[in-house]
């Protein structure tokens, strides 16, 4: 009996052992079914190109708008109702012109009042110099008299001067371009009354970079175009270099053309400036689809051992759908030029053709 219960525990022990060996197996599978499998890296299919030396010819050509050679402000000397104006909006005027007259009534009866007391007072000094020299007056009287002649005189002088200021001429000759004043206003000292533009001639104002500046000269010739003439060509000469540089590094230079043609050009036109003068210089150039910011702020993505990296150039001139790196690449370094916007830094890329 004793034996009979040994050999139950034994084989009870086996179930358990086997029962528990079972559930261990099936947990490792589990487990083996449910474990991450691990991700394969993908590769990235982008389009490159290799930055290269390339020798490319450039011109200077820049836009620029037109502006007067002479524009001048008709300004009053004086104050006073303005009693005639002798042009109007569009006019054509001459230098020295009268364009406008001040009422001067009351000027010339002051005028005429000074002029009376000045010689009044002039024969009063002579009497009393007279009776000084027989010993009748003083000196003191003598030379009181002396001072309010002369204040007498420079009155009527002042007044003479008012009188005179009240015809306004046209300082130069050109048309009026501005009226803003009316006839029977009263206007005030220095209050313009109207802008004059000679448009005999005409200027052009364009900037220039560092490198471009040192390739003209002043009294070159220049060729101006314009999209309001398309079929004429006008012509100009480089009048003013600017000799320092502004903020941008920029130096303005300045363009004369005359304006006495069938074929006017107006103040504010765009126009197109050639200088004509073309050089070959090598660059180091990339697509510009490569670049992935502005060029103020300019990266491209870099290939190399199949991963990219992003790179922080200094960019320059486009041309041909090229763009000048003058810093940040090397020569033969690959660039991405298609598929940047499913890069980061540092991500591996299979270059596609």
């Amino acid at each position: 009996m004793k034996r009979k219960h040994i050999i139950i525990t034994i084989i009870v022990v086996i179930i358990l052992i086997l029962i528990v060996y079972t559930l261990s197996s099936n947990k490792k599978q589990i487990d083996a079914k449910n474990a991450p499998v691990a991700a394969k890296e993908v590769s990235i299919p982008v389009k490159a190109a290799t930055a290269t030396m390339t020798q490319v010819e450039l011109g200077i050509k820049k836009t620029g708008a037109l502006a007067p050679f002479i524009e001048a402000k008709l300004l009053s000397a004086g104050s006073g109702i303005i009693e005639r104006l002798n042009f109007q909006l569009g006019d054509h005027v001459k230098e020295g012109q009268v364009l406008a007259k001040f009422d001067t009534r009351l000027l010339e009866l002051d005028f005429q009042k000074s002029q009376t007391n000045a010689t009044k007072l002039r024969n009063d000094l002579r009497t009393y110099e007279e009776l000084f020299e027989g010993g009748a007056a003083t000196l003191e009287k003598v030379n009181e008299l002396r001072q309010t002649h002369a204040d007498a005189v420079n009155l009527s002088k002042q007044i003479r001067k008012q009188i005179a200021d009240a015809n306004i001429k046209s300082p130069t000759s050109g048309t009026i371009s501005q009226k803003l004043v009316e006839q029977g206003v009263f206007v005030n000292a220095g209050v313009e009354l109207a802008t004059i533009v000679n448009q005999s001639q005409t200027k052009v104002q364009v900037n220039l970079t560092e490198n471009e500046v040192y390739q003209i000269s002043k009294g070159q010739q220049v060729t101006i175009t314009t999209d309001v003439y398309p079929d004429k060509t006008f012509y100009g000469t480089v009048n003013f270099i600017s000799p320092q540089a502004d903020e941008t590094r920029s130096y303005q230079v300045e363009i004369l053309l005359k304006n006495t043609g069938s074929q006017i050009l107006r103040s504010g036109t765009f126009v197109y400036a050639d200088f004509a003068r073309k050089n070959k210089e090598n660059m180091l150039m990339i697509p510009r689809e490569a670049v992935t910011e502005s060029t103020q702020a300019a990266t491209v993505y870099v290939v190399k051992d199949e991963r990219v990296k992003l790179q922080t150039v200094k960019t320059g001139r486009e041309k041909a759908g090229l763009i000048e790196v003058s810093s940040g690449l090397n020569e033969g370094d690959i660039v991405v030029v298609s598929g940047q916007i499913n890069l980061k830094d540092g991500t591996k890329v299979s270059i596609s053709k």
